[in-house]
């Protein structure tokens, strides 16, 4: 294949300019045609290699800016508007990539745009870049040019984006302040053990008295941090946590631990909420958007988050693939409230069963909101319990034998 570059212009006058590969300059004319596109200027491309350090500096600069969520919900908002507007496809991504201010995105938009301009469908195009776009929003942009919808179909993954983007910044809010507060408080009782404590237990042992049980326990721990054998007991910590890791990237432990973590006293609950709501959603937008229900079933599945919702998934799926009902197998699930299964049969029987998920969905958005309110209104109290029954700890300690000392010269 020889590379082409060329300049031409669409049936509205837009100009492009861009690479193309073919067996010579005749096929690359005849298609470029074919794609409706008038040539202004077409020559063979000069081999414009870049050198290794160059395309080092590429990967680096995309894995150093990265692609978060925010930035795909920006450019789904974007991308609906301007394919609503009646602007093409190609021209839109052009405008986009060179507006997005993240690099690594706007480099992986630009691959994106050649992809279409080279024929490759939009899905495919985006399908080539997995870490970014996964398998629900391809599915849906599938599912949008097959119906030729591809404008509603942004629209509803712009607002399920956001929707995704304000779950995950409630959680991740919630869980801000016990985390900062908790890492402040080890950080203080630490340094108290092992700088301030180690001070007045030297006063004390000049003083020749002995030192009260409490506080003797308080300077053995000190001893103890100060020693090696705390290294020891840091790599032994290490190696738990990294095991229980392992348990938990399998299968049968991942269902496991999901299954605990569900049966926690108020934080249980919120996780089950939280997965019934993310299930509900993706599924509810996958069939609204034309997803074929067995293929939005798997999609669901993936994107579960917790292993006993993708378990009541899959023997859905199962169901569906017998000729059965999805409401059946969540009767037997033990994370579907009765109600949403009532309610997923309802919306069977009357075909409205995207209305009914989507409902589903608005109800436990409303309850996980309520629930990361309480959760942040009790966590509040208890961390600056738990931050000032560390300092006391320590403090206590450390005027024990002081009393003890004013006893004795009495």
């Amino acid at each position: 294949m020889i590379q082409y570059s060329y300049k031409a212009r669409d049936k509205q006058g837009n100009l492009y300019e861009s690479i193309i590969s073919a067996e010579n300059e005749d096929a690359a004319l005849s298609y470029l045609t074919e794609k409706g596109l008038w040539i202004v200027h077409i020559k063979k491309a000069k081999n414009k290699d870049k050198s290794i350090l160059n395309l080092e500096l590429d990967k680096l600069i995309i894995k150093l800016t990265g692609v978060g969520l925010n930035d795909i919900v920006v450019f789904c908002r974007q991308f609906a508007a301007l394919v609503n507007s009646g602007i093409p496809i190609l021209r839109s991504l052009n405008i986009l990539s060179s507006q997005t201010e993240n690099q690594g995105f706007a480099e992986i938009l630009k691959k994106i745009k050649d992809d279409v301009e080279q024929g490759i469908s939009l899905s495919e195009a985006f399908g080539k870049h997995p870490k970014i776009f996964d398998r629900l929003f391809i599915s849906m942009i599938k599912a949008g040019e097959s119906g030729g919808v591809l404008d509603e179909v942004l629209n509803r993954i712009s607002g399920f984006m956001e929707y995704k983007a304000k779950l995950s910044g409630k959680i991740k809010s919630a869980m801000a302040y016990p985390v900062i507060v908790s890492i402040f408080a080890v950080i203080i009782f630490f340094i108290m053990l092992t700088f301030v404590l180690p001070r007045f237990s030297s006063i004390f042992t000049r003083l020749g008295s002995e030192l009260p049980a409490y506080t003797q326990f308080l300077i053995n721990i000190s001893e103890f941090i100060r020693s090696s054998s705390f290294v020891v007991f840091l790599i032994a910590i290490a190696a738990i946590i990294f095991g229980l890791l392992r348990i938990y990237s399998t299968s049968a432990g991942k269902y496991f631990f999901d299954g605990i973590f569900l049966k926690i006293p108020i934080l249980g609950g919120l996780l089950q909420k939280i997965s019934i709501s993310r299930f509900t959603r993706t599924f509810g937008t996958l069939i609204k958007s034309g997803v074929p229900i067995l293929t939005a079933l798997e999609i669901v599945e993936d994107s579960a988050g917790n292993a006993v919702i993708a378990k009541s998934v899959r023997h859905v799926k199962n169901e569906i693939k017998q000729g059965g009902m999805i409401y059946k197998p969540l009767e037997d699930s033990p994370v579907f409230p009765p109600m949403v299964v009532s309610m997923i049969a309802v919306g069977e029987e009357t075909g409205e069963l995207d209305v009914m998920l989507t409902k589903i969905a608005d109800f436990y958005d409303t309850e996980v909101e309520v629930g990361v309110e309480a959760l942040t209104s009790m966590l509040e109290p208890f961390m600056m319990v738990f931050l000032g029954g560390m300092v006391g700890a320590v403090i206590v300690g450390m005027y024990l034998p002081m009393f003890k000392i004013f006893e004795a010269l009495n």
